[in-house]
């Protein structure tokens, strides 16, 4: 066989191990594409479902009504006036606040019953703004966050971004007002993710304010 061939020969070898070598990938995600990614995942609201119960309305949320059949009546972005109302054709002013989607859309339907033939009415939050908690000290991203049904600090923790490295994870605590005092819970970090101590990862209430000292 003569030397050329034997050159041919060897980059096809060379060429078909590379392309069987998943340890070499051909196409590489610049380093923090995907923390980037899941950071922008983590800000995004978690809208309440009109079949939701336990949430109830509060002032400043953003609704989104549905009437089935009928756009000029069904709004999006609606949002909910201080007063606790919301304005809607036919209807005029209709109370939301104190109530579960679920609740408000079977009032908005009996409303409707009037004026048309089977009303059927989905109502969902798409913000959460009535409800909030608070995180402070030495956290990444400190400030306000939507309370979400069943929130925990762990879970409020993971929302602010993660700790700086001043952070001391043994003295984080809850403060919260109740009844006209002001009570704090401790929050052993490590402790709670190591599986230990899990009832002082307390269920959050709106207006806690979480300290990161």
């Amino acid at each position: 066989m003569r030397p050329a061939a034997y050159v041919l020969l060897a980059l096809f070898a060379a060429i078909s191990l590379r392309a069987q070598d998943p340890k070499k990938p051909e196409v590489q995600v610049q380093e923090g594409t995907a923390n980037k990614t899941a950071g922008k995942n983590a800000q995004t609201s978690v809208a309440v479902a009109g079949n939701d119960t336990a949430y109830k309305i509060g002032a400043q949320d953003i609704l989104r009504i549905d009437v089935w059949k009928e756009p000029e009546i069904s709004r999006s972005g609606l949002p909910v006036r201080p007063d606790g109302k919301v304005s809607l054709p036919l209807l005029n002013d209709v109370q939301a606040a104190g109530l579960s989607p679920l609740e408000l859309s079977n009032m908005i339907t009996e409303g409707l019953k009037t004026y048309m033939n089977n009303p059927q009415v989905t109502v969902s939050v798409i913000e959460i703004n009535s409800k909030r908690v608070y995180v402070t000290g030495e956290v990444r991203r400190p400030g306000a966050f939507a309370l979400l049904p069943n929130m925990t600090v762990l879970q409020a923790l993971t929302n602010s971004g993660g700790f700086t490295q001043f952070a001391r994870t043994k003295g984080i605590y809850v403060l919260r007002n109740e009844g006209g005092k002001q009570l704090k819970y401790p929050f052993h970090y490590k402790d709670i993710i190591n599986g230990k101590h899990a009832e002082e990862n307390i269920e959050l209430r709106s207006g806690d304010l979480i300290v990161v000292p």
